[in-house]
């Protein structure tokens, strides 16, 4: 099966501006095709051509930029890039425009500088490329870059693409290799578990297992508070150069100031999406470890639930997307069953003990009482019915 490795990278300073200005190209051809497809649907809207007129694929848009765009001499620097990356980049805005033009979702962001992350994608076509010793890489049009940690990814495995992504003002490679992985759990299973995960808690198992909010602790809260200082500090820096006037001196140094200010910002959110992406990762070990038989969770609606202001951030930083995602691949590798109940199981409102559904029940009350005597907490009682969920769905 594929298997990912990403770590962090210690490019040099031609190589910085190789990946930075790739990324920028990238980026540039990412929103060309997105303002060009926008353009098209207006048209279609206001009846001048029909829907089929109204999108102009990946590859359309990529002979377009080669055979119309990239021949003038002021867009020459688009062959600065690789090809294959330029492609991967139009291909990823098709995806995301196809989603809006089905109707499955709104019309994609255009990315910004420093806002939007955009990857640099390489495929192997040569045997030299991607080519890994203990301590460094060969990166296509990049050559040989140097790892910050040793002997992570395995140095005799096949290896399929590889991506560069920064992030601040660090820069990663994340690899794509195909390698057999086993199971180190015992074949023998032990009673399933039923998991309802929530914003006070991360993770309630109905086996007495409870995983607590790591956004709650002393630490994140800490960095939290260095991040809106230092957001506050870049509010100013901005309106304070909007106050200038442009040929006054000092205003180079004025933006160079910002930049700084910008990557101590990003900085700090990469530390809390650390934090949390660890927690998590831990906490799917965990549970895993038992060896159920089988893992009940409910498939729970992240975007409806982020339309709620008050709850909005607390969710978006539990971050339950990325929760479920690893726990079905840590399950799909320990051969253990991940059931997915239906969003409208009455998980919370109803009693484990008689099966009586309380209707009345609120988010608030965070004790369930029921009429035959049974007072649980609400998030354990929905992990004992989420564990006895006899209509679910095999992920």
């Amino acid at each position: 099966m594929l298997k990912a490795y990403k770590t962090e990278i210690k490019p040099t300073k031609e190589q910085i501006q190789k990946i930075n200005q790739s990324i920028g190209i990238c980026r540039w051809l990412y929103n060309q095709y997105l303002a060009k497809n926008q353009e098209l649907y207006k048209q279609f809207k206001e009846g001048l051509i029909d829907k089929k007129q109204a999108f102009i694929s990946a590859n359309d848009f990529d002979k377009y930029i080669n055979n119309e765009v990239k021949v003038q001499d002021e867009y020459s620097w688009i062959n600065k890039c690789s090809s294959k990356a330029r492609n991967k980049s139009i291909c990823n805005a098709e995806t995301a425009y196809k989603r809006f033009f089905n109707g499955k979702s709104g019309f994609p962001r255009f990315k910004k500088k420093n806002k939007q992350e955009v990857k640099l994608y390489f495929p192997k076509n040569n045997k030299t490329d991607f080519r890994i010793e203990r301590h460094r890489i060969n990166i296509p049009t990049l050559k040989w870059v140097r790892f910050k940690e040793k002997g992570y990814i395995p140095t005799d495995k096949k290896v399929v693409n590889g991506t560069v992504s920064q992030k601040g003002n660090r820069y990663f490679i994340s690899i794509i290799i195909e390698e057999d992985v086993y199971s180190e759990l015992n074949p023998t299973k032990n009673e399933g578990i039923g998991i309802d995960v929530g914003v006070k808690n991360l993770a309630v198992c109905s086996n007495g297992m409870t995983f607590k909010n790591i956004n709650k602790t002393h630490q994140v809260k800490k960095l939290e508070k260095k991040l809106k200082r230092e957001q506050r500090k870049l509010s100013r820096k901005y309106e304070s150069l909007k106050l200038r006037n442009k040929k006054e001196k000092g205003g180079t140094a004025t933006r160079q100031n910002i930049q700084k200010q910008i990557a101590k910002v990003q900085k700090l959110h990469q530390k809390l999406t650390n934090i949390r992406t660890d927690y998590i990762n831990k906490v799917i070990n965990s549970i895993v470890k038992q060896n159920p038989s089988y893992i009940t969770i409910e498939d729970l609606a992240i975007s409806n639930m982020m339309k709620n202001r008050h709850l909005s951030k607390a969710i978006s930083q539990q971050k339950l997307y990325e929760f479920r995602v690893k726990l079905t691949y840590k399950c799909m590798i320990h051969n253990i069953e991940l059931r997915v109940v239906d969003r409208w199981y009455p998980s919370s409102k109803m009693c484990s003990s008689c099966g009586n559904i309380n209707k009345n029940l609120k988010l608030k009350d965070r004790i369930y009482k029921c009429e035959c005597g049974v007072v649980l907490d609400r998030d354990i009682n929905a992990s004992y019915n989420l564990k006895n969920a006899k209509i679910y769905k095999v992920a």
